[in-house]
This record gives structure tokens, sequence and C-alpha cells, in this order.
């Protein structure tokens, strides 16, 4: 009961602590609306399965083991940040602000988004290597830790449904959208700063 309820509680702190994941989403909501905000919420949850199936299948404790092997991972995904935090910086193109628009960004690339962003997430993965083998303990049956990693992936997204419903509603999006290139600079330089911190964090 103790391991379930930090479990518990480390991943409801793990979602709402504001990241990559977050600025994502949100942009992808206000610009372009509910569906591929969820889409991308979808991603991002898809995107934690991943780090859960490795760790669960003992690469987590290789990483936890090699500062190499973690530095490597850690890195690769600062850069990711800091390139998407540029584009989202740089991106000129004003969007009319048109509700019933489908807007230029597919479900399907929503998801993909979202997968990857999540995938190449350093705090994503010191999260989850860090549950499961700091919180869960080595006898813990495989069908309990799979359940751990379950529910890791609906709370993130979960979460990030609500930030999607939130952020796409019609009047924010309106005024979201008036205000679209100081908020693209705004996420643009959030993501740069997040990329630049976990690249030089030691």
């Amino acid at each position: 009961m103790t391991e379930m309820l930090a479990v518990a509680l480390i991943t409801v702190l793990a979602v709402i602590s504001p990241g990559a994941d977050f600025a994502m989403v949100v942009r992808n909501s206000y610009l372009y609306g509910r569906r591929t905000g969820l889409s991308a919420a979808a991603g991002v949850a898809a995107g934690v399965l991943v780090h859960v199936t490795y760790t669960m299948l003992g690469v987590g404790l290789l990483i936890a083991s090699s500062t190499a092997l973690f530095t490597a991972i850690k890195l690769a995904g600062a850069a990711y940040l800091v390139y998407i935090g540029v584009r989202t910086f740089l991106a000129r193109a004003d969007l009319t602000v048109d509700l019933g628009s489908k807007g230029t960004l597919t479900g399907a690339g929503a998801l993909r988004t979202g997968f990857l962003t999540n995938v190449l997430n350093p705090k994503t993965t010191l999260f989850v290597v860090s549950t499961f083998t700091q919180v869960v303990g080595p006898d813990t049956a495989y069908w309990q830790q799979a359940a751990y990693g379950l529910f890791m992936s609906l709370a993130h997204f979960g979460w990030f449904a609500l930030v999607a419903l939130f952020f796409s509603h019609s009047h924010l999006r309106t005024a979201m959208l008036r205000r679209q290139k100081a908020l693209n600079r705004t996420i643009g330089s959030v993501l740069v700063g997040l990329g630049v911190t976990l690249g030089l964090a030691r």
C-alpha cells in the first residue's frame, strides 16, 4: 500500500509540473483546436509507455548505473527541446482566427509531436527510471509494475486532455491567437530554457 501511494504521489507531481510536454500541448490546442490538442495529449501518454517498457526490461538499471549513457540520453533530449523551442520562437506565420478551420497540423502529426516530446524528454526519463529503481521494490510482481506504468500513462493523458480542453476553448483560443507571436516567443523561450538547463545540469 505504501509503495502504491508513493508511486501515485510521485506520478501526480511529475505530471502537473510544467515542462516541454505542457508547452507543446498548450500550443497545439490553441493554434489547431481541441482534437489536435487531445491527439498531442495521447502522444505524450504513449511516450510514457516507452520509458516504462525499457525500464521494466532492465535498461533503466543500466541508465541509473551508467553516467555516460544517461548523459547521452539527457543531452539528446535537451537538444530536441532547444530545437523545438527555437522553431517555435522564430515562427512568423500568422493564423487567421477561424475556429472552424482544421489548421495545418493533422491529428497524426500532433500525436507524433506529443510522442517525440515525451520520448526525448529528460524529465520523463528521470521520473520513470527513478520511480522504478527507487520506489518500486525489486520483488514487486511484473503485473503490478505494468499497472504502475499504465497508471503513469493514463495520468499523463488525463491531465493533458484537460489542458487541451481548456486551451482550445473558443474565447480563450481566440484571445491567444490574436497574441500568437508573443505566445510563440514565450513558449519557445521556455522550451529553449528547459533544454539548456537540462543540458547543463549535472
